[in-house]
């Protein structure tokens, strides 16, 4: 585990120890599957002294567009979902240039590309945790609220604004305590 995530975490993924500890796929895509003209690129490598996914690129709002995103699948086989009514929220090690990121959740209740569960990510020049608790996270384009207990799909998001994205993540997990 991770020296940064607390105990009474369940671990996601963690990276910080290497390509052998990486557990899931990520994905990384741009609103370019929309049209839009963002330019992304993710990878598994060394940033800000750790090993990270670290995920860059030029946010665009033109044609429509406005965000980048690594996503992986949750559960056991991937896309089946993890049951997370037991914990708190999320917990990311992250660190980076400062700017307009999000974590997005897909549930069971999210049919649409475009519906999800945002929460807003604070990311700094400094390695950090931050804890998201579920109550940090709204609904976008669904009224239903966010039922916890089966979490499909995470995602780390650029978005909103024009800016020059540059975000690393080495852990994610669940948060049972604050």
């Amino acid at each position: 585990m991770s020296e940064d995530l607390t105990p009474t975490v369940l671990r996601l993924d963690e990276f910080d120890a290497g390509p052998e500890s990486m557990t899931r796929r990520w994905s990384v895509f741009s609103d370019r599957v929309m049209g839009g003209v963002s330019h992304v690129r993710g990878v598994m490598t060394t940033a800000y002294g750790r090993y990270a996914l670290h995920l860059t690129g030029d946010v665009s709002l033109e044609q429509n567009g406005g965000f980048l995103q690594a996503a992986c699948s949750l559960g056991n086989p991937p896309g089946s979902g993890v049951d997370a009514r037991g914990f708190r929220g999320v917990v990311l090690s992250v660190c980076g240039a400062p700017g307009s990121y999000f974590v997005h959740l897909r549930t069971a209740d999210t049919r649409a590309p475009w519906q999800y569960y945002g929460a807003p990510l604070l990311v700094s020049h400094d390695w950090m945790q931050v804890m998201l608790s579920w109550d940090a996270f709204t609904p976008v384009s669904l009224a239903t609220p966010l039922d916890v207990s089966c979490i499909v799909r995470i995602g780390i998001v650029a978005a909103k604004t024009a800016f020059h994205a540059d975000v690393a993540l080495s852990a994610l997990g669940l948060s049972a305590g604050d």
